[in-house]
């Protein structure tokens, strides 16, 4: 790869053009992997389960976000309308329907049309996974009767009533939507 450098410096030039019309802003998030996270920033969905909302996408209808799970047993039943890709950052976890698991620093892909239970085992304390969820999840029955849904606007939806409701506002959910 071709660098070039200032003459007179020797230090690497940045792009000097201007960026394409209509270009979003670039979004950075520090601090998310942290333990002094503040706690009003996870949105709860139940007493043990909650997410932090890292980008919600709604011209695409993606959102990424990391779910945290503080509890045992099964999460939910869900089908997927689109593409999932996870990578599990603390405990682990699986679903009843496949023999592979999500652990700890792992990757995993999940294709649209799947339909799986999620399940957190006894021995975890705290599961923490990053989810970059494309379509939605269509909660489902054990036979397959959709019961729910959850996509990038209800998901919106939720973080804007907690973040209205416990100080931090909604100038910074608005920084997350694209």
């Amino acid at each position: 790869m071709s660098t070039r450098t200032d003459p007179l410096t020797g230090e690497p030039l940045a792009y000097q053009g201007e960026q394409p019309f209509g270009k979003a802003d670039d979004l950075v998030i520090a601090g998310v992997l942290g333990a002094d996270c503040d706690e009003r920033l996870w949105v709860p969905q139940s007493d043990d389960v909650s997410f932090r909302p890292l980008l919600f996408s709604v011209s695409h209808g993606y959102f990424v976000n990391v779910l945290r799970v503080r509890k045992t047993g099964i999460l939910s039943r869900h089908r997927h309308a689109g593409p999932v890709h996870a990578v599990t950052l603390k405990g682990r976890w699986h679903y009843l329907e496949h023999d592979w698991w999500a652990e700890e620093g792992g990757y995993s892909f999940e294709p649209p049309g799947d339909i799986h239970t999620l399940e957190v085992p006894d021995d975890v304390e705290e599961m923490r996974t990053l989810f970059h969820v494309s379509g939605a999840y269509i909660y489902v029955d054990p036979n397959g009767v959709p019961q729910g849904v959850e996509d990038v606007f209800t998901k919106l939806e939720n973080a804007r009533r907690h973040y209205a409701s416990n100080g931090i506002g909604l100038d910074y959910l608005d920084s997350l939507v694209r």
